[in-house]
């Protein structure tokens, strides 16, 4: 070959498109050993994630102590909202980020391809931006017929609304903070977004003090806590990314409609929207099926979901985390790498999930107390969490073959896990509350998730091939192949 190609390095990048000096994000994503990249790429993810959830935990508790459970029903109400948020940040942040950083990859053979990721870029941050913008007014003008629909009885009705009101005003924000972290995840940039998510937790802290405690205003105080947190999120990311990031660009003159960047992004993307929105689809129907048993029941699923959360969110920095890595891998066509994230990450998902499951489940009714008094409440609430301890061991693993399929970009395999879980979820809570009642209810997620996990092995066992041949046509050696000829 013509010494004008760049040269393959003993750590298979390329001089000039290769990997960066050890320490940097980009060398954590091509070379680094894979333990150290998971610990970079998914130690600060799962503690920003935790530290969310943590503060899930006590919102809850500030609302808990206005001693008003159609505040904390509300905020059950108000969650299938929060799936609207991923449904809109998650095609555009999801699908582009997964691109990204195939493409960084890939640029490791063809250094065109980190030209293609600004428009990449700007799409996704500006689409998710203009979409939650749309979606926002619609629910605003919708008001009153959307709170019936997310299944608020009477009394529960004015504070759903003034909740719902608030969120759906800052519904672009949120879904650009979101759309932005997995931009900034994508270049391996795990420290910063963990930095931006824990500080923005600690503003969200601050602000429910000054809303809820000190001026009173309930749960709407709540959400727009969390609107002015997330508004911080943007700001911090949008000017990491301006500072440091060499290919990433916001500007909105680089926004392109291009089948090579629509259809990559929203393959990946349409997933993650089936996904949130059979979210929203199971939580009416959860909300809707679970009033019939009171406030009791309702304010119980709540707080049971927001402890649960912990653990969960544990799992998910993991899975969340190593998307990256996958990603770059498969655009490198690194098959050796590829495998030994995924093998590596399985073994993490397992143990954490172990660990955390068991002791949650012995100190559930310790946990639980703490948050509620009231022995009704208490009850449910501790049934909740144990069936969401059970679901949790399949999710960890249905969770990293999901991000398998995204890194990929295997679309289609992504939409059915995503479908998958809706689908099945809603016939299976409408017969257990028919045979078991509420019992039926709590459980029916635990089994859907079961099955999906299961789909999801198979679906893995016969993508395999593909997910191959997609790694041989991204490899340095089919790269110096189709290099030849032009040296010829």
């Amino acid at each position: 070959m013509s010494s004008t190609h760049p040269q393959p390095t003993s750590s298979g990048a390329a001089v000039g498109v290769g990997a960066d000096a050890v320490g940097t994000n980009r060398w954590y994503l091509s070379a680094a050993p894979i333990v150290r990249a998971l610990v970079h790429l998914c130690v600060p993810m799962a503690a920003a994630m935790i530290v969310g959830a943590v503060y899930n935990v006590i919102n809850a508790g500030f609302i808990g102590s206005l001693h008003d459970a159609t505040l904390l029903a509300a905020v059950t109400f108000g969650t299938p909202l929060l799936g609207l948020v991923m449904a809109v940040g998650g095609v555009f942040g999801v699908g582009g980020g997964a691109l990204i950083s195939r493409l960084l990859g890939a640029a490791e053979h063809d250094p065109a391809k980190a030209g293609e990721i600004k428009h990449v870029s700007s799409f996704a941050v500006w689409g998710a931006a203009i979409t939650g913008a749309v979606l926002g007014a619609i629910g605003l003008v919708l008001l009153g017929p959307l709170v019936s629909v997310l299944g608020a009885d009477a009394s529960a009705v004015p504070a759903t609304s003034a909740y719902v009101a608030v969120m759906l005003a800052f519904v672009p924000v949120l879904a650009v903070a979101f759309c932005l972290e997995q931009i900034v995840r994508a270049e391996g940039a795990a420290r910063q977004v963990m930095i931006g998510l824990i500080a923005s937790t600690i503003a969200n802290v601050i602000f429910d003090v000054l809303f809820i405690l000190v001026l009173h205003w309930g749960v709407a105080g709540a959400a727009l806590a969390m609107g002015l947190s997330n508004l911080g999120v943007v700001i911090y990311f949008v000017v990491w990314l301006q500072g440091h990031s060499e290919h990433v660009s916001l500007a909105p003159r680089w926004f392109s409609l291009s089948p090579s960047v629509v259809k990559p992004v929203f393959g990946v993307g349409i997933g993650e929207l089936l996904q949130s929105a059979f979210l929203i689809v199971t939580s009416l129907v959860l909300n809707n099926l679970a009033v019939a048993y009171g406030d009791s029941a309702l304010a119980a699923m709540g707080v049971a979901v927001r402890i649960a959360q912990v653990p969960e969110f544990l799992v998910m920095g993991v899975t969340l985390g190593v998307l990256p890595l996958l990603a770059y891998s498969y655009g490198k066509g690194d098959r050796a790498r590829l495998r030994s994230a995924l093998r590596v990450s399985a073994m993490t998902v397992g143990g954490v999930v172990l660990i955390s499951a068991v002791t949650v489940f012995i100190f559930r009714d310790q946990v639980f107390s703490a948050f509620v008094s009231d022995p009704s409440v208490l009850a449910i609430g501790v049934t909740i969490l144990t069936a969401q301890l059970v679901a949790m061991i399949v999710n960890g693993f249905t969770g990293l073959i999901t991000s398998l399929f995204q890194a990929a970009g295997r679309s289609v395999a992504a939409i059915i896990m995503s479908m998958s879980q809706g689908v099945l979820f809603i016939p299976i809570v409408l017969i257990g509350n028919l045979w078991f009642g509420l019992a039926g209810i709590i459980w029916s997620l635990t089994v859907s998730e079961g099955i999906v996990f299961l789909i999801g092995v198979i679906m893995w066992l016969a993508s395999r091939a593909s997910i191959d041949r997609g790694l041989a046509e991204g490899s340095l050696e089919r790269a110096e192949q189709a290099l030849e000829p032009a040296d010829a």
